[in-house]
């Protein structure tokens, strides 16, 4: 574990709707070579190795509420990747907040796309390709 680059050790979101929200996730986050690694009576852990993303209900039992200008970018390793996860999260039931593309204003090497989960956090599916970014 000392030579994971990341700098977080995991995110959580809280779900009001657990059944749905894990459903909708299991279904969106195999687009990204990720899968369900741990599971609880009222929290489901993602990720490729560790458990790096939480769908749970609140710990304290009130209602979850979603972050104002928060949102949680997940790793594409293709642009291929952000295509699937666009196309799975809107099957499952999100909600389109800006088509896989281009961003030039991020940078030339940015492809991603964004989406509200059903709960009415923002997720979005980041590519960054590395070709362009080290002729810049």
């Amino acid at each position: 574990m000392e030579n994971n680059p990341s700098i977080l050790s995991h995110i959580s979101l809280g779900t009001n709707n657990f059944e749905q929200a894990v459903a909708f996730y299991d279904h969106v986050l195999p687009t990204l070579g990720c899968q369900r690694l741990m599971s609880y009576p009222n929290a489901v852990a993602y990720g490729k190795q560790y458990p790096e993303f939480w769908v749970q209900a609140p710990f304290d039992g009130q209602a979850a509420s979603v972050g104002h200008r928060t949102h949680i970018a997940f790793i594409a390793s293709t642009k291929a990747a952000v295509h699937a996860f666009y196309a799975a999260a809107l099957a499952a039931g999100g909600k389109d907040e800006g088509a896989p593309g281009k961003r030039p204003d991020y940078s030339e090497a940015y492809y991603g796309c964004f989406i509200r989960d059903l709960d009415g956090h923002k997720i979005e599916a980041s590519y960054w390709d590395s070709e362009i970014a080290h002729h810049h």
